[in-house]
């Protein structure tokens, strides 16, 4: 997500709390809030499944592959 999409999301906010939104605006503000939500969760799961894990055996398992499909996209 760019600068200006958050910069838009601050703006949507302190407006509504100054004097409110337009339905329009109230729209806008739910698209941008789940566009960022969405681009929040898609780096944390790759980051997470960049993560390995040294077993007791000495086997070192990646933890995107052994729970990626386990868990909800």
């Amino acid at each position: 997500m760019d600068e200006q999409k958050i910069k838009r999301i601050n703006e949507l906010y302190h407006k509504s709390k100054a004097e409110g939104l337009s339905e329009e605006e109230t729209k806008e503000q739910k698209l941008l809030r789940a566009e960022y939500l969405a681009a929040i969760r898609g780096n944390l799961k790759s980051q997470l499944d960049s993560i390995d894990v040294k077993e007791r055996d000495g086997s070192v398992v990646n933890l995107g592959e052994k729970y990626g499909s386990k868990i909800g996209n």
